[in-house]
């Protein structure tokens, strides 16, 4: 009985190895081409996706992922290789507003605020790209976030219909990223669970224009 046991736990063990595994390399091999580390090889789109994440890992910890897209974001406005930029993120409670709070530091960082839209309810890299389509009619579009995030949502652009390429903000070496990169694996996981039930973002709404 125990070694049927075991033998059932290690299957069970193999195979979320595998469909981890599966799930990376499909993502990776379906972006190749697609995301850009150096600001001179990146296309021109007229809209750059920033997607959001928390400004903070601690109340006195500044979150470097965030510093980084936020750098990124800005640098390629000013370099002229994004004319607009729509800031997606999370904004589930009152007291949590990414899109806001993202907008402050691009303005302090030389973005016109006229510039800068917010889609408030980019609570998952799935809501973000499906509703840079369909809510703020995008066709091309530049995603700004670290490399690893880029393929995975230049994935789901893609199958949604969204013409995608990714610009790499810096990431983090070491083991201070560790739990973010170990997460990504999962996420991926989520990807094709989400296509294959095909979730909807929790919310659509009206049309925005960016103009």
């Amino acid at each position: 009985m125990k070694k049927r046991i075991r033998q059932i736990l290690l299957l069970t063990i193999l195979s979320a190895v595998v469909l981890l595994l599966a799930s990376t390399s499909v993502i990776e091999i379906a972006t190749i081409g697609k995301t850009f580390s150096k600001m001179e090889d990146l296309p021109h789109n007229r809209v750059g996706l920033l997607l959001g994440t928390s400004r903070y890992n601690s109340p006195t910890e500044l979150n470097p992922f965030y510093s980084h897209r936020i750098e990124a974001a800005i640098a390629l406005y000013k370099a002229d290789k994004i004319d607009f930029l729509l800031v997606s993120g999370d904004n589930a409670t009152m007291y949590y507003n990414e899109p806001n709070t993202i907008k402050k530091d691009l303005i302090a960082g030389g973005v016109p605020a006229e510039r800068i839209f917010l889609d408030f309810a980019g609570f998952r890299t799935l809501d973000s790209m499906v509703r840079a389509k369909y809510v703020f009619g995008l066709e091309h579009v530049t995603v700004i976030s670290q490399e690893f995030h880029n393929e995975r949502a230049i994935f789901l652009a893609q199958v949604k219909g969204l013409d995608a390429i990714g610009y790499n903000a810096e990431g983090l070496s070491g083991t201070g990223g560790f739990q973010v990169y170990f997460r990504e694996y999962f996420a991926r996981v989520k990807v094709f669970i989400d296509l294959a039930l095909n979730t909807q973002p929790r919310f659509y709404g009206k049309r925005i224009v960016i103009e």
